[in-house]
């Protein structure tokens, strides 16, 4: 069973954004590596004692914004892309202030994010060489 934990250890996060956004799909590290994550509420998705995912919650005037969303290969297909999501939207919700979730979302995972109730909005736009859209979750 996938367990979503909040950390303030950079360790597995950068790890698993390593290997799937630098090395999987040939994110430059200068673009990957923004200077955020001190900031942000990382969360780390565990399948067993074994860290396969993460994501990352940075907080705005009324919204929150979840990114850097990344599971293993080892963590696909176990839905710990949704255990992440929705351990990042609850903490969201129990955020005072806090009217939405923003994500910008690879188009390739359109489908995902909509099964979770995010809707599309705007334009496709390139992020680091790949196709995204905007998508917002109202509470």
């Amino acid at each position: 069973m996938i367990r979503v934990e909040e950390t303030r250890d950079l360790t597995h996060p950068r790890a698993i954004r390593r290997t799937v956004f630098i090395e999987e799909q040939r994110v430059p590290e200068a673009e990957e590596w923004d200077g955020l994550d001190g900031e942000a509420i990382q969360l780390v998705a565990f399948d067993g004692d074994r860290a396969v995912g993460t994501a990352r919650i940075l907080t705005g005037d009324g919204y929150g914004k979840i990114g850097r969303v990344a599971v293993l290969k080892e963590g696909r297909g176990l839905g710990t892309g949704a255990a992440l999501m929705r351990a990042a939207i609850e903490r969201l919700r129990a955020t005072p202030g806090i009217r939405e979730a923003r994500l910008g979302a690879q188009t390739h995972a359109l489908g995902f994010y909509e099964r979770l109730g995010f809707v599309a909005h705007g334009e496709e736009y390139d992020d680091a060489g790949i196709p995204h859209r905007n998508m917002t979750l109202r509470f």
